[in-house]
């Protein structure tokens, strides 16, 4: 690594030294690294930045980067400017008179001819002039002495050829390593003052009240589920689950094209990126491959149904529909991954890349128990889901997006009298509901209904034949077409259900006609 040095000014040098810093001598790479090369800094800068803020601590206002004392390469500088922040964070002066007492038993400052080197860095007025630049170039090499300690600790774990060694999960730490030095995560850590939260808080409010839905996240397309969850917001992660045949991968695609969509009309209408109600889309594909997920995404868009679609039984005027549809489709910022046997550190590292290429704004993953653990859960398939269900998680704060994950419920839903889903019944770990900021079921009253039809009546047949199956027909008639979205947790609001229609054929959900009966509120 080259060495990147700027005098700009020339600096006082204290009594009794040569040098005014002589341990800031370059330090060269460790021996075992076979080269000499030193570590990227430029103590110089730093003692001029900080002659500035002490010449005039307005400096600290107007800074392009957020300097934290762990940029700074000399460790003394490091703490001088944190002294000097806390001091002015209290709303007092920084000088070299008020730090005095702060730096008089402080061993570096010994080294270097004492208290007096407070005031030797504001001997030379001139760093004013470039403190914006060199706060620039303080934060910019620590970010590059970062990447050198990635790189090492990357060759010498790529070095180590045991047995033990995982080279795919070498190379997704390596990944995500370089992501947080990409993100600016050598700040070492991201701490927000309350201002700042409650600020965004606003923000998202103030949205919400010009959206005109009430809508403060991304949209779901559905009218009655945003009036309900006030859309998807960024950093949750959201359990969507169901029982087999209940349709929530159709939700989900449902709501992936929706954000997708909504994001593609609102940019070209002109809409700003922060008041855009949409997202761009990535969709984990565990279970179907993307051409059968895209074949559904089709039917649902072009209303030709999926089975007809499948077999090719279709009309000219519905392959027309078809072409019309997937032309719409070309330009839809949806992504598709359809790799099998995800790791969940795996799809965090596909995810981040997704993000820094195309600018991910919402994730959904189908679905959760298909993703895999590391391996050090070994056979404990609860200790596995419980490091799945953090991960996402933790995926949806990193990136500060929404994940929808969906979810399969356990078998003792079908003992029931009462099919609805319950938040005991997610499966295999307490940790899904733990983790979840949303918890989602899908439920459709009519798949139960249909699996109880009665033998069917025949001329000749009983009387209460007859009778049990037009109750059944009855029955079938009131529930069919309906889906229960029922909200089960919700960290952001009440809980309740959302009425639905459900279009078996292109596996579509959509808001009931009568909008006041879209949902209600449990008792």
């Amino acid at each position: 690594m080259i060495e990147l040095r700027i005098s700009p000014v020339a600096l006082p040098r204290p009594a009794k030294h040569e040098d005014p810093m002589p341990e800031l001598a370059l330090i060269p790479a460790p021996a075992s690294s076979g080269d000499d090369r030193q570590l990227p800094r430029n103590v110089e800068a730093e003692a001029a930045f900080l002659g500035a803020i002490l010449i005039d601590n307005r400096v600290v206002e107007d800074l392009p980067v957020q300097l934290t004392p762990a940029h700074f390469f000399e460790p003394l500088h490091g703490r001088i400017f944190a002294q000097a922040m806390a001091l002015i964070e209290r709303n007092s002066i920084a000088t070299p008179v008020t730090l005095k007492p702060f730096f008089e038993h402080d061993e570096a400052m010994k080294a270097v001819g004492g208290v007096g080197y407070l005031a030797q860095l504001t001997g030379s007025g001139a760093g004013l002039i470039g403190a914006r630049d060199f706060a620039r170039q303080i934060y910019d090499l620590a970010l590059l002495r970062e990447l050198v300690d990635v790189g090492r600790t990357l060759v010498d774990s790529a070095l180590d050829t045991s047995e033990s060694v995982d080279p795919q999960a070498q190379i997704e730490e390596a990944e995500t390593a370089l992501y947080r030095v990409a993100g600016g995560e050598a700040e070492m850590g991201s701490v927000k003052s309350f201002s700042a939260a409650s600020l965004t808080a606003l923000q998202a409010a103030e949205r919400a009240l010009n959206s005109g839905g009430h809508l403060s996240g991304i949209t779901t397309g559905i009218s009655s589920m945003n009036a309900k969850i006030g859309g998807m917001h960024n950093s949750d992660l959201m359990i969507l689950a169901g029982r087999p045949g209940m349709g929530k991968t159709s939700l989900a695609t449902n709501i992936a094209y929706n954000a997708a969509e909504r994001y593609r009309r609102d940019e070209e209408d002109g809409i700003p990126p922060e008041k855009n109600m949409g997202a761009k889309v990535a969709f984990f594909s565990l279970e179907m491959s993307a051409d059968q997920l895209a074949t559904r995404v089709l039917a649902e868009q072009s209303g030709v149904s999926g089975e007809a679609l499948r077999m090719g039984k279709i009309s000219k005027d519905q392959f027309q529909q078809l072409s019309r549809a997937a032309q719409q489709l070309q330009t839809l910022p949806l992504y598709i991954d359809d790799t099998p046997g995800l790791t969940i550190a795996g799809l965090r590292t596909r995810a981040r890349r997704l993000q820094r290429r195309h600018g991910i704004g919402f994730i959904v993953v189908d679905y959760l128990q298909l993703l895999q653990g590391s391996s050090r859960s070994g056979d404990n398939r609860v200790q596995e889901i419980s490091e799945i269900s953090r991960g996402l998680k933790t995926l949806a704060k990193e990136l500060n997006v929404p994940v929808m994950a969906l979810s399969q419920l356990s078998r003792q839903v079908e003992s029931r009298e009462d099919k609805r889903p319950q938040l005991s019944d997610l499966r295999e770990s307490g940790s899904i509901e733990q983790d979840a900021d949303m918890v989602l079921f899908v439920f459709r009253e009519d798949y139960y209904v249909a699996a109880r039809e009665p033998k069917r009546p025949v001329e000749g047949d009983d009387v209460k034949i007859h009778a049990a199956h037009e109750e059944w027909a009855a029955e079938m008639e009131r529930v069919f077409g309906l889906a229960e979205v029922i909200v089960a947790k919700s960290r952001h609001g009440s809980t309740g259900k959302i009425r639905l229609h459900f279009d078996a054929k292109t596996t579509k959900f959509s808001d009931l006609a009568d909008e006041s009966q879209a949902y209600a509120d449990y008792e």
